[in-house]
């Protein structure tokens, strides 16, 4: 009675499929989240860029103008998500010099599984323009 059974392979791929289905699966679900997690980090970068250049004019514009500036150049990003800490400014070796910092929450919806939210956390030190000398 067993020995027929062994020799017998019907149902052998189905019992594969559903031992690699679950890792399929999940990789199908996971790489477009891994891209969207991807594409968030871009679109802060972006926005961190567009508010360093615009820091960075003469005359020296106020931290609300950066902001604004901040805000139109983040392609993607949900605003409910991002933060804009208040400009840093300082002085180092006698540069004037702000320091900008964002952070964006990033949430994975992996349709079974939603983890925390990523916090992706940007900063970047723009040094600015001196008044010119009379």
């Amino acid at each position: 009675m067993i020995r027929p059974l062994r020799r017998d392979e019907r149902g052998a791929s189905t019992l594969e499929f559903a031992l690699v289905a679950p890792a399929l699966i999940l990789f199908l679900i996971g790489i477009p989240q891994i891209g969207m997690l991807y594409f968030a980090n871009a679109g802060l970068n972006n926005a961190l860029a567009e508010g360093a250049r615009q820091a960075t004019l003469w005359p020296r514009p106020d931290e609300a103008q950066i902001k604004a500036r901040i805000a139109a150049g983040q392609f993607g990003l949900k605003p409910s998500a991002l933060t804009i800490a208040p400009l840093a400014y300082g002085n180092s070796d006698g540069a004037d010099y702000a320091e900008i910092t964002m952070r964006y929450n990033v949430q994975l919806d992996f349709g079974f599984f939603r983890p925390d939210p990523i916090l992706l956390q940007k900063s970047r030190r723009v040094y600015l323009q001196r008044m010119p000398a009379p």
